[in-house]
């Protein structure tokens, strides 16, 4: 079970960095925004940025305080009073325990009913070769959504389409190679473009198993540990276990995630210690796998040391985040 976290806690600060526009804010919050517009006129609050076009963008702090206030509104408190309560706590240097949904908690439902609508839009635009309507698309998504649930909701099962699409003789490899390389960049992108990764920590590693060319939900995993703020070095498809151990050494990596989609990858993977033996002799180093072939045949999970990260990128995302916090202990 993963620990429940304060992210005002000496261990985990909310990011100042604006990141969510007004309509991301409200569903975040549930206040509407109509409601954060007079807020803003009215008391100053909440402390948002503008963007050259003009578009409010909120910090995950700002997301914080909403949430407070608003919590202190529905108990019949009036809004003017619950925003100079929450000033005079800050000055205090007590923030009130208001954790950040994050992906190291439980998944929030229900599932917006909009998600598979967009999904298959994606899978069907790529695969009439229309780029330029994914780009669009995306952007509009982008701006109702926050990138943790456009790559797990949307772009993830979107791959998925594709490849089966492919599987089942509806496209071809052009166009797969098509479609997949075009939210392949898209995914790199959003994995260079995160939050700012926590200082002093060296990067996670995230590598495909030898033999293993399917490298979307290693891209996808890449780009959620970022938005919590963790480094990582991507590697992609099929990397040989022992630049692996030589890489791990020299950036002193304080973990190492290896994706197998198949059988045969999955299995070469029960070699890591011999490339990494002082992992064994009680090194820190974290050494995690995952991937489709250990959902197929679990009984793969006995044949490979290391840390299972379970069943779906969201899990391993929380299992690995929690991980890593008890290892490193990240500063701001």
């Amino acid at each position: 079970m993963l620990h429940h976290m304060n992210p005002f806690s000496s261990e985990s600060k909310p990011s100042e960095e604006p990141l969510y526009n007004i309509g991301l804010v409200s569903r975040m919050t549930g206040i509407p925004v109509a409601t954060l517009r007079v807020w803003e006129r009215r008391y100053g609050f909440p402390d948002s940025t503008r963007t050259p076009g003009g578009h409010r963008l909120c910090s995950e702090k700002e997301v914080l305080r909403l949430r407070w206030v608003k919590a202190r509104v529905d108990e019949g408190m009036q809004t003017g009073q619950a925003i100079r309560a929450l000033q005079h706590l800050e000055r205090e240097g007590r923030f009130p325990d208001a954790p950040f949904a994050s992906l190291s908690q439980p998944p929030a439902p229900p599932v917006d009913p909009s998600f598979p609508v967009f999904r298959e839009r994606l899978a069907e635009v790529l695969m009439a070769h229309d780029t330029q309507q994914a780009d669009r698309l995306l952007g509009q998504l982008l701006s109702l959504y926050s990138i943790e649930d456009l790559v797990l909701e949307v772009v993830g099962p979107a791959l998925d389409a594709i490849g089966q699409a492919w599987h089942d003789g509806a496209i071809s490899i052009a166009t797969e190679h098509l479609a997949s390389n075009f939210l392949r960049q898209h995914l790199l992108m959003w994995m260079s473009t995160g939050p700012i990764p926590f200082a002093g920590v060296a990067p996670t590693i995230l590598a495909c198993a030898p033999e293993e060319w399917h490298e979307g939900s290693l891209l996808m995993l890449g780009v959620l540990l970022r938005r919590l703020r963790w480094p990582v070095a991507y590697l992609g498809q099929s990397v040989p276990l022992s630049d692996l151990g030589a890489l791990a050494r020299q950036i002193r990596a304080p973990a190492v995630v290896l994706v197998a989609m198949t059988e045969v990858p999955a299995r070469a993977l029960a070699e890591w210690p011999q490339h990494l033996p002082e992992t064994i002799q009680g090194n820190k180093l974290i050494v995690g796998f995952g991937g489709m072939a250990f959902n197929h045949k679990p009984e793969l999970r006995e044949l490979i040391p290391g840390v299972f990260l379970g069943e779906t990128l969201r899990e391993g995302a929380q299992k690995l985040d929690h991980l890593l916090r008890a290892t490193v202990h990240p500063s701001v």
